[in-house]
């Protein structure tokens, strides 16, 4: 399937991260092969004094006792036994290795990840058999697929014949070599091809990797619509903030003009600013603004005042100073407090103290 040409942006880390869970990682299992394969031969190599020690026990074993070993259930059941923990002995070394170098190479590739979800069946592809096809055969994946297959092919063919080549002069002298020469010789060229052979698909296996990466982030790139989508979804719908905030404001609002009632004073500009100051030495050490507002909200707060017999007086520069420096619910501060005294001394609550 071509991408799509209107995915340009790299993909967010938020998208890696849903991606991710859902078991879309970039690995190259041509790497997997490739290293494994060749710490295979490696230990080969490694044990191949261990193997001749283990093959001569059996061999020894079966043709100087096991040819003369009477056959009944108890020598059957011990035969056995020894047979499984020799193939035991010579295989799970091996075997380990093999299995520790996939699984450490996989965690390498895609770090700890651990789902299940790569496993569900798809139906939608199982049965679209149409689709399929064209993914197997023309697609641009399948030509990748098929060019790595060739050059493997190449590789694994080449190799044996430069070695036989190179080798040629080598093989006469053979004929008068015993047979622990012979042996020895034949697995020294055997472990030459190989790496012949895993040199190249090495090189193979890393292309691969760099495929697979490059192929993976153009996957997952993204619309510029969909970046803006996820931004404000992490951020939140602005019409939804937006009603979020009124509500706020409505709920402080409600709560603000419920307080109005314990002010001890109004202080106005007349016109636009209104702020309601509350001063008692049990609840705050200096006045305290109990509620603030400009236009109708000052309408609103001088109604409210009046309703609840409280003094409204009119001072513009310290109705705007109030308004703007001080939020509700914070007391005065102190450069205010000869002025809001002045007003204070002049109302019957505080001339009777």
């Amino acid at each position: 399937m071509a991408q799509d040409p209107s995915k340009t942006e790299k993909a967010t880390t938020k998208r890696r991260k849903r991606t991710r869970n859902e078991g879309n990682v970039p690995k190259s299992s041509e790497l997997t092969k490739a290293i494994v394969l060749l710490m295979g031969v490696l230990t080969l190599r490694s044990l191949i004094g261990f193997y001749q020690d283990q093959f001569i026990e059996i061999y020894e074993w079966t043709f100087r006792e096991g040819i003369h070993t009477k056959l009944d259930p108890s020598t059957t059941y011990a035969l056995f036994v020894w047979g499984v923990k020799k193939l035991a002995i010579i295989v799970l070394p091996l075997l380990f290795v093999l299995a520790f170098t996939a699984w450490l190479t996989l965690r390498l590739q895609v770090g700890g990840l651990w789902t299940t979800k790569p496993m569900k069946p798809k139906f939608a592809k199982m049965f679209n058999i149409v689709a399929g096809l064209k993914r197997l055969l023309i697609s641009p994946q399948a030509f990748v697929r098929l060019g790595r297959s060739i050059l493997q092919a190449l590789a694994v063919g080449i190799a044996p014949y430069i070695v036989i080549k190179q080798e040629l002069p080598n093989l006469l002298p053979l004929f008068h070599a015993s047979t622990h020469g012979i042996i020895a010789y034949i697995l020294g060229v055997g472990y030459k091809m190989a790496c012949y052979a895993l040199v190249p698909m090495l090189l193979i296996a890393i292309a691969d990797l760099w495929y697979s990466r490059w192929k993976y982030e153009e996957g997952i790139k993204m619309t510029k619509d969909e970046i803006k989508d996820e931004r404000r979804q992490a951020e939140g719908d602005p019409h939804i903030k937006r009603k979020q905030q009124q509500k706020m404001l409505q709920m402080m609002a409600s709560r603000m003009f419920k307080d109005i009632p314990k002010a001890d004073v109004v202080i106005t500009n007349p016109t636009h600013f209104a702020v309601a100051l509350q001063y008692d030495a049990l609840v705050a050490p200096a006045p305290l603004v109990l509620a603030k507002g400009v236009n109708r909200v000052a309408e609103r707060i001088k109604e409210v005042a009046r309703e609840n017999s409280i003094p409204i007086e009119v001072n513009p520069p310290l109705a705007r100073a109030l308004y703007k420096q001080v939020e509700i619910g914070e007391t005065i501060p102190e450069e205010m407090f000869q002025a809001v005294a002045a007003i204070l001394a002049k109302l019957d609550k505080f001339k009777r103290r």
